[in-house]
């Protein structure tokens, strides 16, 4: 009975080699090359004949799929070690369950393939692998709560090879590098002139949709540019205090971060300020000075904290309250920042929170979608999500897609791993936003490969929507990522860092994947579906002997 689920020594070594390959794909090793063939040696030990038992081709993904996953996303260790206090030797090990439960889809993938292949011949199945894929990797969000680490990410940092994620998300540029893996898959099992040929097809059908998705996209306009007559709706200051997480901070510490926040605000306002004497001078003459002056004069400002370890809170705090809001009158800005608010039943919001020049706030948007094991725990109280509750805490989500104004442009912002889930900033956007902020602090996951991985998240967000993203940091990476998905002017991590951007309205639409979301992964989940139904009902009325690849060709 084990037997049939175990599969052979050479199977596993080719799972084993999809993983290592896949891995290296991801920052931040960034061989992104690798996903184009990444996923080969896994296809072959699952199609190649003799073909597997279904049950065996599902462990073969399984495996694949778990070490995947775990030698990708190791980083998570970093925060039970070192400020959980878990010896390496346990923390290690308790990344296992997580890594066997993502590693699931990968593994029905596989499992389809499988019974496809058995069904109706590798050839079919290789023509539905990259539909199984995505419909699978949509899967894992909707059942999990996580799509990080998605096979598109890998290609974050090349612009041109990932613009099809304006109509297809994430989920179509994992489709393009699975179609190009099983091609190449179903070249190496034929090796034959038609099989080459189809390969050769493969990759012309696909280059013809990136550069297709390249070149609608290329009128986006990548960065804000303004002449004298024409100031922004708004500037941005970007504060990267990096702030060590500590547990034990005293009181005194805390108002010495608090006022480095500020400190290191005023002087970008300073040099704002400077900059707008070279670009808009009065002069000395006493005439009222011209129209596009007093407009530079009164370009709005806003500050922009990011998540921070502080837990400021300005509804609990008078203090705080008192301090921020005579910074925002005194310097003529509005301030955002990241606080802990009241919420229903004595609950709390992870919140951002805007107060305007007058010190007043003006609005808040309180986190949708919260960190599992961070912000809650996804567990009933009788498995032990009571006793893990008091340790992590238990925030309250949000419910609202709150804007915030940014001088004259508005501003969808996200918390922190909220930059994973592509429905945000898509509602975001729907409902009018011009620019996306994002602020996170993972200065918990130190100098580790989080940093980057969730800086794709990010990029992947500007592209689907065709929107700037302004990523404000705690600890790096702090960035403005053009609509196109182009990094610019990033900080280097755990330094402190300042940044200052102008924003307006958006010159462009709404992209197809911002107005209609994932019907491109829903389709793929559709032809799959029934593709494996059709593959069912095929064995009752076809003799097994023409189902195989050798009597079809």
């Amino acid at each position: 009975m084990a037997r049939a689920f175990a599969p052979t020594r050479s199977r596993c070594a080719l799972a084993a080699l999809s993983s290592l390959l896949l891995v290296l794909s991801f920052p931040d090793f960034n061989l992104w090359w690798l996903a184009w063939v990444g996923l080969v040696p896994l296809t072959l030990a699952v199609c190649a004949p003799p073909r597997p038992r279904a049950r065996a081709a599902f462990v073969t993904g399984w495996l694949a799929g778990a070490l995947y996953f775990y030698g990708s996303c190791w980083w998570l260790t970093h925060s039970m070690i070192h400020y959980g206090g878990l010896p390496s030797y346990v923390a290690f090990p308790l990344l296992v369950p997580g890594a066997l439960i993502v590693g699931l889809f990968p593994a029905l993938w596989a499992l389809t393939l499988a019974r496809v292949s058995a069904r109706r011949g590798a050839s079919r199945a290789l023509l539905v692998s990259p539909f199984a894929w995505a419909a699978f990797e949509w899967a894992r969000l909707y059942a999990t709560g996580q799509l990080w680490n998605a096979v598109g990410y890998t290609q974050a940092y090349r612009p041109t090879l990932i613009q099809s994620a304006t109509w297809g998300g994430v989920y179509a540029v994992s489709f393009l590098i699975l179609t190009i893996n099983s091609a190449l898959a179903y070249a190496l099992l034929r090796r034959t002139t038609r099989a080459a040929a189809v390969f050769a097809l493969a990759v012309l059908f696909t280059a013809a949709l990136i550069v297709t998705s390249a070149l609608s996209s290329s009128t986006v306009v990548e960065e804000e540019s303004y002449s004298v007559e024409d100031p922004p709706g708004a500037v941005v200051i970007a504060v990267q205090p990096n702030v060590t997480p500590n547990f034990e901070r005293t009181q005194a510490e805390t108002d010495a971060l608090v006022a480095r926040h500020l400190s290191m605000a005023k002087t970008v306002l300073r040099e704002w300020d400077a900059y707008l004497a070279t670009i808009a001078p009065f002069g000395r003459e006493t005439r009222e000075p011209p129209p596009y002056v007093r407009a530079w004069r009164a370009t709005p400002r806003v500050v922009v904290f990011p998540e921070s370890p502080m837990n400021f809170s300005y509804g609990r705090d008078s203090e705080f309250r008192e301090i921020v809001s005579r910074f925002a009158r005194e310097e003529r800005t509005s301030v955002l920042f990241n606080s802990l608010e009241g919420a229903p039943a004595g609950g709390v919001y992870n919140s951002a929170v805007l107060i305007n020049e007058e010190g007043r706030l003006v609005a808040q948007y309180d986190k949708i979608r919260l960190l599992p094991f961070g912000e809650y725990v996804p567990l009933p109280r009788w498995l032990g999500g009571g006793m893990v509750s008091a340790i992590v805490g238990e925030f309250t989500p949000g419910a609202g897609y709150t804007l915030l104004p940014t001088g004259d442009a508005r501003a969808g912002v996200f918390i922190c791993f909220e930059s994973a889930f592509p429905s945000l900033s898509r509602e975001f956007t729907r409902a009018g936003a011009d620019v996306l902020i994002n602020i996170s602090n993972d200065g918990y996951l130190g100098r580790t490969p989080v940093l980057r991985q969730h800086l794709a998240n990010a990029i992947f967000r500007a592209v689907e929507n065709q929107r700037p993203v302004l990523r404000v940091t705690n600890s790096g990476i702090t960035a403005r990522i053009t609509p196109r998905g182009k990094v610019t002017d990033e900080t280097a991590s755990f330094e402190p860092a300042t940044r200052a951007w102008a924003v307006s309205r958006a010159a462009g639409g709404k992209t197809f994947y911002t107005r209609h979301g994932d019907l491109f992964v829903a389709l793929c989940a559709v032809v799959t579906f029934l593709s494996v139904v059709l593959s069912q009902l095929s064995v009752a009325h076809r003799p097994r002997a023409i189902t195989d690849d050798q009597a079809a060709s």
